[in-house]
Parts: structure tokens; C-alpha cells; sequence
């Protein structure tokens, strides 16, 4: 009974093993393992066998499609709720390596994680504008904007209720700087006045946000006078006058400045130029860099929930597929002992079990695919920030994410099938021929 237990646990083992090495496994490895196994059903005798005796199991499945359609619907909500969430991992992530890019730093107090955090005394912005690789416009302004990071309450469209947004103070030549910002309806906000442009994403889900509309923030009304898009994180904002938002909220400091440089060598160049003075005390990196580890932390944190959370439904689908094979196997077991009474061996019918048991698990995958990219594609959703701030993003149902869905349906189909498989091969044939 102990050598029974202990080799049950050893195959366990190494199916868990076998499978996470599968889910690994890139295209090139599935594809050589696909071709191998096709040459192996097309020019042996045990894999025509097999073909042949796969061929019957299918041409029954109508009789069978209640049972096997627990199989299909089973694996489909598996594949479907890990495709969605990894979706949203990558679509939050991908907004965030979308915003900023590599000749546009964002610089920082020394040893600052995020704009919460930094603060920059204002005499150290004429020294940033000095230094050498910082673009300059047609009238030889340096493209420099300093910049304040202000949470705010905003109202949801969804539910009512009130969430986190980012209100931004930005320089003069904040628009030269961030150059994907684009106006899309009304204007920009005019210096010195308590005008606001937002972000479409923002405004797609907050209330009050319609151009020509007026917000209280700060205890101070503000007009919206335009919306922009940029196709990144900063669609999430809303935008004004720095020296207008320091005031309103009486802030003395700037917490960040993004410098427009020269290009990848003017970057470097600047760099060089703030970690050498000894009066800047200061972090400097590329807008891009500093925006794609802020998701870091979250992005890992939805991936490694949508993968437990579809292991444990995956654990449940292969027990649908363990019992909806096991009946099929006992329900046609005369079937199958005849088969091997005329020459049928065990891997044949072993590898027919478990290639019908992949065909219903492809298509339940291919359904939980379709379902996933149908509804969640596109589909726009907002999520706590590093700044603790709503950022708008999309979720991404990517090419790489249909073939992992893929990928885990034929494992859990592999998984499903395999005992069953070996319990028909196993099956006494003078027994069997006996069931009525």
C-alpha cells in the first residue's frame, strides 16, 4: 500500500513538473514537439494505430457531447479569466513604457523613488537650464519644465464614488517638453489663471470634466478649457500652471523637472553634467525608465494573482476532464476491449484517449481565447498608481497571451487525459467483451 501511495505520488510530481515545463516551453519548443509527434502518428505502425482508434473516440463524441462539453466550457472559463487578468497586467504595464522616452529626463531629489517623494528647491532650476545636452528652442529657451504632483478627488462615472486623481503643475514649456501632447478640443490653460486641460482618459472616467465646465479643487474654482491625448499615462492627468497650482496649495518647491535633451548623447551628456556639480543633489533618468519601473511592483503583483488564481481553476478543469474521461472511458469499454481483441496495443489506445481529450481542450482554450480578446480587448479600465492616483489604461489581450491560453488548455488536456488513457489500456478485454 506505502510503494502504491508513494509511486501515485511520484507521477503527481511529475506531471506538475512536465506540465509547468509545457507552460514554459517556448513556440519553437511546441512546435518541435508537435512535428515529432505528427512524424510519430504518420510513420509508425503504433501511430497509425493510434490515428485510427482516434478516429472512432471523435466519430462518437455526438453521442457523448453533454459529458464532453464539461470538458470544453471547463478549460474555455479557465483559459478565458487567466488571458483576462495577464491582460490587464499588460495593458497597465504597456501604458506605462509607453509614456516618456529615452531623450526626455525626468529629474529628482537624490534618492527618490517617485515625484511623492522628491523635493527640489527652486535655485536649482536656472542651474539645470545652464548645463550642457538640454534642448533649446528657436529663441534659445532652454526646454525645462518644473513640475508639482497634486492627488485630488474626483468622481467616478462608474460607481459615484470619490477616487484619486493626478492634478499637474507644469512650466511654460511643459508642451515642447512632453511633445506627444496633443489639444483635442477647446485650448491650452493660460499661465497665471486657474485654467485646466485634461487628459481623455480622465475624462472618459471622471464626472465634471466636459470643456467649458468648472471644478472645485483646492477650495478654488478652476475652469476646464481643454482636453489632450498623449496615448500614455499622462492621458490620466489633468493639467495647469505650476506657479498657479504652488500657490493655490501653497507649495514652495518643485518635486520633479522634466528636461527635454539632445537626443540619447544629450541625455548622457546632461547626466554626466548633474552627477558631477556639487550643488545638484540630484537623481537624473530618462522619462521612459522612470515610468516603466513605477508599474513594476503592480504589474507583478496581477500576474502572479492571474496565474494562482487560474492554477486553481485549472486544478478544478482537469478533475471535470479526469471524471468526464473516466465515464467515457467505462461507457465504452466493450468498444475499446474489441479493439484491442483485433490488435489494438495499450499505446495506441493510450494516445487515442489522450488526443481526444487535447482535441475537446484545444477547442475549450480556442473559446476561452475568443471570449477573453472579444470583451476585455480594448477594453478601458483606471487602477491605483504609484502616486496613489488613478491611472487610465487598456487591457492588452496580446498574441503572446492567446498562445500561453493555448498552451494551458492542452496541459490541462494532457493532465485530464492521461489516467483515464492508462486505466483503457489497462482495461481486461474478456471482461469487458461481457458488459452489456
Amino acid at each position: 500500500m506505502n510503494n502504491k501511495w508513494v509511486a501515485n505520488g511520484l507521477s503527481i510530481l511529475v506531471l506538475l513538473v512536465g506540465l509547468g515545463v509545457w507552460i514554459a516551453l517556448p513556440w519553437p519548443g511546441v512546435v518541435a514537439v508537435a512535428v515529432a509527434v505528427l512524424l510519430w502518428l504518420l510513420l509508425t505502425r503504433s501511430g497509425r494505430l493510434a490515428l485510427a482508434a482516434t478516429r472512432i473516440g471523435i466519430a462518437s463524441l455526438p453521442q457523448r457531447w453533454g459529458a464532453s462539453s464539461v470538458v470544453v466550457v471547463g478549460i474555455a472559463g479557465v483559459v478565458g479569466v487567466l488571458v483576462a487578468m495577464l491582460a490587464m497586467s499588460e495593458g497597465f504595464q504597456a501604458t506605462l513604457n509607453s509614456t516618456g522616452d529615452e531623450s526626455t529626463a525626468i529629474v529628482l531629489r537624490g534618492g527618490s523613488q517617485a515625484e511623492t517623494n522628491s523635493v527640489i528647491t527652486r535655485d536649482q532650476v536656472p542651474l539645470l537650464s545652464t548645463l550642457p545636452g538640454v534642448a533649446k528652442d528657436e529663441r534659445g529657451r532652454a526646454l525645462i519644465s518644473p513640475e508639482l504632483s497634486q492627488v485630488v478627488n474626483l468622481t467616478s462615472k462608474g460607481d459615484g464614488t470619490d477616487v484619486n486623481a493626478q492634478f499637474r503643475g507644469v512650466g511654460e514649456m511643459a508642451w515642447a517638453v512632453h511633445d506627444k501632447m496633443k489639444i483635442t478640443q477647446g485650448r491650452r490653460f493660460t499661465p497665471g489663471l486657474r485654467e485646466v486641460v485634461v487628459g481623455q482618459g480622465a475624462q472618459s472616467q471622471f464626472r465634471g470634466l466636459e470643456v467649458g465646465s468648472t471644478l472645485t479643487l483646492g477650495n478654488q474654482a478652476w475652469t476646464v478649457v481643454g482636453a489632450f491625448a498623449s496615448g500614455d499615462a499622462h492621458d490620466s492627468e489633468l493639467w495647469t500652471d505650476a506657479q498657479t497650482l504652488a500657490t493655490t496649495y501653497q507649495r514652495s518647491a518643485w518635486q520633479s523637472i522634466s528636461v527635454r535633451t539632445l537626443g540619447k548623447p544629450g541625455f548622457e551628456q546632461f547626466k554626466a553634467a548633474v552627477g558631477s556639480d556639487p550643488r545638484l543633489k540630484l537623481d537624473v533618468e530618462t522619462t521612459q525608465a522612470y515610468y516603466a519601473k513605477q508599474g513594476g511592483g503592480l504589474t507583478k503583483l496581477i500576474s502572479v494573482l492571474g496565474t494562482v488564481i487560474g492554477a486553481i481553476m485549472a486544478i478544478g478543469a482537469v478533475f471535470g476532464a479526469l471524471n468526464t474521461m473516466y465515464a467515457a472511458v467505462a461507457t465504452r469499454a466493450r468498444e475499446i476491449a474489441t479493439m484491442r481483441a483485433i490488435g489494438f496495443r495499450g499505446l495506441p489506445v493510450v494516445t487515442a484517449i489522450m488526443l481526444e481529450t487535447m482535441l475537446l481542450a484545444l477547442i475549450g482554450g480556442a473559446l476561452g481565447c475568443l471570449v477573453a480578446w472579444a470583451i476585455f480587448n480594448g477594453y478601458s479600465v483606471s487602477t491605483i498608481g504609484s502616486n496613489f492616483s488613478q491611472v487610465v489604461f487598456q487591457f492588452k489581450v496580446s498574441p503572446a497571451l492567446l498562445w500561453s491560453g493555448l498552451k494551458w488548455a492542452l496541459g490541462i488536456g494532457l493532465v485530464g487525459g492521461l489516467f483515464p488513457a492508462l486505466r483503457a489500456a489497462r482495461l481486461p478485454i474478456t471482461s469487458a467483451l461481457r458488459e452489456t
